[in-house]
């Protein structure tokens, strides 16, 4: 086996090792939004761009695999269903590891579980689950992750920066509960109202169904009640 960069000259067969694969893998993966001749010139483009590498992996001379990656994201990785099984998967993932100490993500499909399967099995973890409505397939989808060598540096960086967007969160519904009190009969404490925030619970409840109703009832009782407290 061999594992090579990519270059510009690589364009057809690594077009060709996409669609054999992502072929290969319907069901369980959802089919493709974009026509087959849509998938060279895409992947031209993303072979001339300066913010990524790719490299292809092939057995006596032949493609059957490629993994195509930036910074801190692994964004494909196929092989063709002849080489299924077989380790090539394992071998490019393994390299993206060795140029990635640091940690990468990746996306993947919810109802691929053989892939979830394969990225379990090679060390990377689940995060994050979607309802799918960011990509093209509408497709409910499942951020994973490998914690680079550090495991403990890279979670607690990903803790660090969803802290940072929940505290601008927190500060925008904070004003809007300011502003709906203007306009309340009984504002502040006195006129909270029970059912509204039952409510507000059942809905959030939909999006994060592994907090739970009564979970979610308690912070959401905390935030309610330091928001008042901020107006006083």
């Amino acid at each position: 086996m061999l594992l090579r960069p990519a270059t510009a000259g690589d364009a057809e067969v690594l077009a060709a090792v996409h669609l054999a694969s992502r072929k290969g893998a319907t069901p369980p993966m959802p089919p493709s939004v974009h026509p087959d001749e849509d998938v060279l010139p895409w992947v031209t483009a993303w072979l001339a761009e300066d913010d990524g590498e790719a490299w292809v992996a092939e057995t006596d001379g032949e493609p059957v695999g490629y993994a195509r990656f930036t910074a801190s994201w692994l964004d494909q990785l196929y092989v063709v269903p002849a080489h299924a099984g077989r380790g090539v998967g394992g071998l490019l993932l393994d390299l993206v590891k060795s140029l990635r100490p640091g940690g990468f993500a990746l996306w993947v499909f919810e109802s691929n579980e053989p892939a979830r399967r394969f990225y379990r099995r090679h060390g990377l973890i689940e995060l994050e689950t979607t309802d799918g409505s960011a990509n093209e397939e509408r497709a409910p989808d499942v951020r994973m992750a490998w914690p680079g060598r550090d495991p403990m540096a890279y979670l607690r960086a990903e803790v660090d920066e969803t802290d940072d967007e929940l505290a601008v969160l927190l500060a925008r519904r904070s004003a809007l509960t300011g502003a709906i009190q203007r306009f309340k009969a009984v504002p502040g404490h006195a006129g909270r109202d029970p059912d509204r925030e039952a409510e507000i619970v059942a809905r959030m409840a939909r999006h994060a169904p592994g907090l739970g109703e009564d979970g979610l009832r308690r912070i959401m009782h905390e935030v309610i009640g330091a928001s008042l407290d901020a107006l006083e």
